[in-house]
């Protein structure tokens, strides 16, 4: 085949919204640089900018499928930069064209320039929120106080989905837990007196996670889940500086939980506190969640467990 016979190339380059333009990766850069000929059909195009810079030359054009097949012709290569709508006309009419078998197509390559990172459909997220919070009726009045209880049924969603093992149900509900966090996010950017954003939010919980893991990001050795447990224990102490090992424990929280927590917290402190004696249930209950942390049981999960086999019994007798 002669040089004027051969089909040439049509790369498709692609890149992640969610990377910076101009982080494109080698193979996209080598392809840029030795191309014949670069189309982009949106003259906003982000990338534009650093490939000028670069000093690629990109001629914005709404490239026809026949038309780029002529172009390739004597083995040239195009690159095309898709718009972000994706250039569904063009790529149909491509495959139009290779599907007639009356014309000698030039080899079709999609090439990404970059990829997505792990936890960049978060940006998505973000995005979405800040245009929802924005124009939507219901969401642009929402408040902190008014959320408050969405999160609170997100979360027991969350721990039934759990408890049932159901692998989808768990997915969805993990995003609904999300939303909450990141809806009070974009609200808090509001706040004339404290603003703070999600990202200040993200950049909080790294920072904790860091310090509180001196046997990962720092000198210090765990070999087992309990020597890891007393590093978390000792940060958080001299993070907190707390006045009793009772605070910071939510008084709001289902009670036998509460108890449980009360009770693990005083025991991680050494603290020998005989149980308050008292008539009626309320009493008993509490030596029960009690003796339950001390071996080991959650008393809110079991009696979960306890209430959703009481529930199966009660739908076997209807």
């Amino acid at each position: 085949m002669t040089a004027a016979q051969e089909p040439g190339r049509i790369v498709l380059l692609t890149a992640s919204h969610r990377v910076a333009p101009g982080l494109l990766s080698w193979p996209a850069w080598e392809t840029l640089r030795a191309a014949d000929l670069v189309l982009c059909p949106d003259a906003g195009h982000p990338q534009l900018p650093y490939l000028r810079e670069a000093g690629v030359a990109v001629e914005i054009s709404v490239p026809v499928a026949s038309d780029l097949v002529e172009a390739c012709a004597g083995g040239r290569t195009v690159v095309v930069l898709p718009s972000g709508e994706g250039d569904r006309d063009l790529t149909d009419g491509l495959a139009r064209l290779a599907g007639s078998g009356r014309v000698s197509m030039p080899n079709l390559e999609l090439l990404p320039g970059s990829y997505d990172l792990p936890g960049a459909r978060l940006l998505d997220l973000v995005q979405v929120m800040d245009r929802i919070r924005r124009s939507c009726p219901w969401s642009s009045r929402q408040t902190h106080q008014g959320l408050a209880k969405y999160a609170l049924e997100e979360a027991y969603e969350l721990v039934e989905a759990v408890e049932e093992g159901d692998r989808d149900e768990l997915r969805e509900e993990l995003g609904d837990v999300l939303l909450q966090v990141v809806f009070h996010a974009r609200i808090a950017e509001e706040d004339e007196e404290e603003p703070f954003s999600v990202d200040d939010v993200a950049a909080g919980i790294v920072e904790k996670l860091i310090h509180r893991h001196p046997h990962v990001f720092g000198s210090e050795t765990a070999e087992t889940p309990e020597e890891v447990k007393e590093h978390w224990l000792r940060m958080k102490g001299v993070e907190k500086r707390r006045a009793s090992v009772t605070d910071g424990v939510p008084l709001g929280q289902p009670a036998l939980a509460l108890a449980a927590k009360l009770s693990a917290r005083a025991h991680t402190a050494d603290l020998s506190v005989p149980l308050p004696s008292g008539e009626g249930v309320g009493y008993r209950l509490l030596a029960m969640a009690v003796e339950a942390e001390r071996g080991g049981v959650d008393p809110e999960g079991a009696l979960r467990a306890a209430a959703r086999a009481y529930r199966d019994a009660i739908r076997s007798a209807e």
